[in-house]
């Protein structure tokens, strides 16, 4: 199939699922995306990755921890559209960072943003994947575990498109890779969250559901 009728073939199901009602253990709590954050966003995306607006294709979802212990505090942080503080971040755009959902530390998972829309949270990567924010840092419970593997796999049922699963200290090994996409080669981080120990328990019980997604390229 031709690249141009893959992405025209992509963008059609994703838009589909996006219609699709959430399941009654999801919570619809968007976070605010009112005109001035789109156009940060788009500005963003122009400059990073080329683009011409912020609809996406998922192909890869990453996981994430907030580094706080609040999911209040997380959701009001993420609701901003500007981005505070973090200085080096700022130099590379404006926009807030954000993620699609946000699990509390009972398990409770809450969206945040669709699918279909660009997030800021993994550089390099956020042109095609999903971001799913921990609140915690280093001490993430069962509940979060059990409640990431459940929506990893009702999303990569939902998406099919989606083929890859890391962590967010995982995001430099797509380097050199046509997934990682961005202009400015200083604008890069140094990542360990959600954890090895949290991932390789996440990757196990996805494994025990049927699971099967690709982790990031070996060295």
């Amino acid at each position: 199939m031709p690249a141009f009728l893959f992405v025209a073939a992509a963008l059609s199901t994703a838009a589909g699922a996006e219609n699709e009602p959430l399941p009654d253990w999801i919570i619809d709590r968007p976070i605010a995306f009112g005109e001035e954050r789109v156009a940060l966003m788009k500005a963003y995306a122009a400059d990073h990755y080329g683009m011409d607006g912020i609809t996406i294709v998922p192909r890869m979802i990453v996981i994430h921890w907030t580094g706080g212990s609040s999911l209040e505090a997380a959701w009001k942080n993420f609701n901003r559209a500007k981005l505070a503080g973090r200085p080096f971040l700022q130099k590379y755009g404006k926009v807030n960072v954000s993620a699609h959902y946000l699990v509390g530390r009972d398990g409770k998972v809450n969206k945040l943003m669709p699918d279909t829309m660009m997030a800021r949270h993994a550089i390099g990567l956020n042109h095609c994947s999903l971001g799913i924010e921990n609140v915690g840092q280093g001490n993430l419970t069962k509940k979060q575990l059990l409640a990431d593997a459940k929506l990893v796999e009702y999303l990569a049922g939902r998406h099919d498109t989606i083929g890859y699963l890391i962590g967010h200290y995982e995001y430099r090994k797509f380097e050199g890779t046509s997934l990682f996409i961005e202009k400015y080669d200083a604008y890069r981080n140094k990542k360990k969250d959600p954890g090895k120990d949290f991932m390789g328990k996440l990757r196990t019980r996805l494994e025990a559901l049927g699971v099967n997604l690709l982790g990031p390229p070996a060295p």
